[in-house]
């Protein structure tokens, strides 16, 4: 069995490719970084070291790679692909289209078998954005033959994996606890089971879980410990202020869970200490810059912090903590990341309610709206 995966960063080995590796398939990662192709192509496997106190390890064998910058050798490698998976970002998804459409064009040509394209990004809906980028690329007379025979589950994906530098660069450390969820619902009738991989019939609450605990509980860490003057997310977890102010956000994140899919509330509970517990983890050193990056994507309508603080007004929960992490990531400054210039650069010019509401679509009139402005002036 053959999986393409796009991506060939510390995610896509040390979390997608390791588990599909371990479930007998070759692994052909796609990937424009030179280094990585290279390396790849010439060792064929790479060690991934567990972030516990043990440092276990295991070589992950039979990969490869190929140049994610030559679409007819992506195209080509699409169109003999079992699975394709991709752990890419989900702003370059549409990059990546090109070479699966016309991968898809080859397959319905040759009367390939179903396929199936999973998007594993921390985003809702990654697959279906992924899916709208190629079927605009097909041509219409092919969008009924690659509707019958090629599906876009969308999928839930949670593993910490920090930025890293090592002397080999195939070498990747990763937390031990991993989660990856696929929509039972969108995939081929009969399909076969990726082992490791847990399939449910409805994504959304699973999704929003993770996103709205795991992402939201990370990002207000990394905003509030960056604006502390912390390096990492460990050294500013441990932080009493910090680490008071990223449960409220997560209780609030989950009193909004419970009441929209029904979670056990003490059963929810433990889900947010158990997240807690992995942020703390000593053995791993998680950037705040890294963690924060792409400040306007995080600020999104959809995103882990506006939708949940929507959310809960609707239901009369007061998102006092979400909004603060709002408002921390108004001052997220770094130079290196150009979201946070261009937010820099708009706050400067426009003045932060108007750049607030541009990116958020959170009116001026919305109670939220004030209660941010509020939190960003008592930031010291």
């Amino acid at each position: 069995m053959k999986a393409v995966h796009f991506g060939a960063g510390n995610i896509g080995r040390g979390f997608i490719g390791l588990l599909l590796s371990r479930a007998g398939y070759q692994v052909i990662f796609s990937d424009v970084n030179d280094v990585l192709v290279n390396e790849l192509q010439n060792r064929g496997e790479y060690t991934v070291e567990l972030a516990n106190e043990a440092k276990d390890q295991e070589v992950v064998h039979n990969v490869t790679a190929i140049d994610g910058k030559n679409v007819e050798t992506v195209a080509q490698a699409v169109a003999e692909a079992d699975l394709v998976t991709t752990a890419v970002g989900v702003n370059i998804l549409k990059h990546i289209a090109p070479g699966i459409a016309k991968g898809i064009e080859l397959r319905l040509k040759n009367g390939a078998n179903p396929l199936h394209v999973i998007a594993c990004e921390n985003a809702i809906g990654g697959s279906a954005q992924l899916k709208e980028h190629v079927m605009n690329l097909l041509d219409d007379s092919l969008h009924d033959a690659a509707a019958a025979s090629v599906y876009f589950p969308n999928a839930a994906v949670d593993r910490i994996v920090p930025i890293q530098h090592h002397d080999d660069p195939l070498y990747v450390q990763v937390e031990p606890f991993y989660e990856w969820v696929v929509d039972r619902s969108q995939m081929a009738p009969n399909f076969q089971e990726v082992e490791g991989v847990h399939y449910v019939d409805n994504l959304e609450p699973y999704i929003e879980r993770k996103l709205f605990t795991v992402n939201t509980g990370h990002c207000v860490a990394a905003y509030l410990g960056y604006k502390a003057g912390f390096a990492t997310i460990q050294e500013a977890i441990v932080d009493e202020e910090i680490a008071a102010c990223v449960r409220g956000a997560l209780e609030e994140t989950g009193a909004v869970l419970v009441k929209r899919f029904g979670f056990d509330e003490s059963e929810h509970a433990k889900y947010i200490d158990k997240i807690l517990s992995r942020f703390v983890n000593p053995n791993l050193t998680d950037e705040v810059t890294r963690v924060g990056r792409s400040p306007l994507r995080k600020l999104s309508p959809n995103d882990r912090l506006v939708r949940p603080a929507l959310q809960a007004y609707e239901y009369g929960i007061e998102p006092d903590h979400l909004a603060l992490g709002m408002a921390a990531a108004c001052k997220f400054d770094i130079q290196e990341d150009p979201e946070a210039v261009e937010l820099q650069k708009a706050i400067a010019e426009e003045g932060l309610s108007t750049a607030f509401a541009r990116y958020t679509s959170i009116p001026a009139e919305h109670p939220l709206h004030k209660l941010v402005l509020e939190q960003y002036e008592a930031l010291v």
